[in-house]
């Protein structure tokens, strides 16, 4: 079984990197650095039916929100050193501003979203109002995946079955966990994603309970390294 650390980004900055937003730079050492080290990078879609990973090195980048900052700063950047990235898009703040958040960071348009290369760019489900699931009833999340997949027929977007829990919050209780993933899985779903800060057993023991690494603004290039290497273990 191979290892694989799924990385998870949010806002980038021309230059503030601290908490969730890292700058421009920083992203850069870091993009740099898995270039130039033999890191293949994977879309989530590419996962689905491989028993084995062929590289030694091996991530998934991540991207959740779709921030405009994304597309402007982050994007150039995976095409420049030829790396693949999820961006995961919470739909009902298309075209407009994180109002969950900070009320002020703008979130891409379906025009924006559709501009990126696919072969670069994989998007991804992040719900629709960006809810946490664990804090929802079952039909709240039904209705919830609904409005997703309508807004992604209407806007004919092209997305993979996969999905980032906001705040990386999901039904934690055994038997609503069991349920929840079932009805994930009912509507075409086939991997969750969650937060947790360790490496991945490849393929996924759990598809639905994918643990991803948030890499923080603050973290030095030797920080963003050991965690890419060994998940939580260093904090």
């Amino acid at each position: 079984m191979s290892k694989l650390a799924v990385l998870m980004y949010h806002h980038i900055s021309a230059d503030k990197s601290e908490g969730l937003t890292i700058s421009a730079e920083c992203l850069e050492q870091q993009l740099a650095h898995l270039a130039s080290h033999g890191y293949k990078t994977h879309h989530l879609k590419d996962l689905y039916n491989r028993k084995k990973l062929k590289s030694k090195k091996n991530v998934v980048i991540t991207f959740d929100d779709v921030y405009v900052s994304q597309l402007e700063l982050a994007y150039p950047l995976l095409k420049k050193y030829g790396l693949k990235a999820t961006f995961f898009a919470p739909l009902s703040f298309i075209g407009k501003k994180d109002n969950w958040n900070t009320a002020t960071l703008e979130i891409m348009t379906v025009a924006q979203l559709r501009s990126m290369d696919s072969s670069i760019i994989e998007l991804g489900f992040h719900s629709f109002y960006h809810k946490k699931y664990h804090e929802l009833t079952f039909e709240d999340i039904e209705e919830d995946t609904r409005l997703c997949k309508k807004f992604v027929s209407e806007n004919s977007l092209e997305m993979s079955p996969v999905v980032a829990y906001p705040y990386g919050k999901y039904p934690r209780d055994k038997d609503r966990k069991i349920t929840f993933f079932k009805q994930l899985q009912k509507h075409g779903f086939v991997y969750g994603l969650r937060i947790g800060n360790r490496l991945n057993t490849y393929p996924f023991k759990n598809p639905f309970e994918i643990q991803r690494i948030d890499v923080k603004g603050n973290y030095s290039l030797r920080t963003f390294k050991r965690k890419l290497r060994f998940g939580k273990l260093f904090g």
